[in-house]
């Protein structure tokens, strides 16, 4: 797919007729990362914004006791990297290609002029900005005050709402998106295959049954 192509299926820039993103793309540089290369580190300095045009993309923290935390992944078509850039300030956290990736990026001086002049733009980024904030806000209220079963149901949702029944994540992926341990993820996942709501096969997790895995993620039973 062309680089134009990707910038006009994603959602910040999708309202842009074909002369802008003909203008946007002269910005753009495309970069290719293998499985487990990093893209950026924590406190690196913000020059780039970036797109996902292909893979799949981990962004981590590490925790005051050395353990890396998951943030978020991002798919085809999401922007990440951008609050640094908006702030002038290192990156908060550390981006990583899950899978062979291509990304596309625009330097920050670059962006940011292209904004001063389209306004809908950043405006459609603050949208996007918005609803990531009442997520992680959701995730803060689900660790503080909700039972394990139930954060893990809730992020198996989530990232289902990303990539379809089909999710390419690990255990240690899932336990760590949701606060918990990789053992008690292990157990958790053991239950929901016998209880018909997912299953497994060749490191991959399908879902099954979505609405015993929502009613899990509500603190209802679902599984024995």
């Amino acid at each position: 797919m062309e680089t134009i192509d990707i910038l006009k299926q994603s959602l910040i820039f999708s309202g842009l007729d074909r002369s802008e993103l003909v203008h946007l793309v002269s910005l753009a540089a495309e970069k290719e990362f293998a499985a487990g290369m990093a893209i950026f580190h924590e406190e690196d300095v913000p020059e780039w914004f970036y797109i996902v045009a292909g893979g799949r993309v981990k962004v981590t923290r590490n925790s005051s006791l050395g353990k890396e935390l998951i943030v978020a992944f991002f798919g085809p078509g999401e922007m990440f990297g951008e609050v640094a850039v908006f702030a002038n300030k290192p990156y908060p956290a550390s981006a990583m290609a899950v899978e062979p990736t291509k990304v596309i990026g625009i330097r920050r001086n670059d962006l940011l002029a292209f904004l001063s002049r389209k306004p809908q733009v950043a405006l459609q980024i603050i949208n996007v900005l918005g609803e990531r904030l009442r997520d992680a806000q959701g995730r803060i209220r689900d660790l503080v005050g909700e039972r394990v079963e139930q954060r893990l149901a809730r992020t198996l949702l989530m990232l289902s709402s990303k990539t379809g029944p089909e999710l390419p994540f690990t255990r240690q992926d899932i336990a760590d998106m949701s606060g918990t341990t990789v053992e008690t993820t292990i157990r958790f996942m053991s239950r929901l295959k016998e209880g018909g709501i997912i299953r497994s096969s060749r490191g991959k997790i399908f879902i099954i049954d979505y609405t015993k895995l929502r009613l899990l993620s509500e603190g209802t039973p679902a599984i024995k």
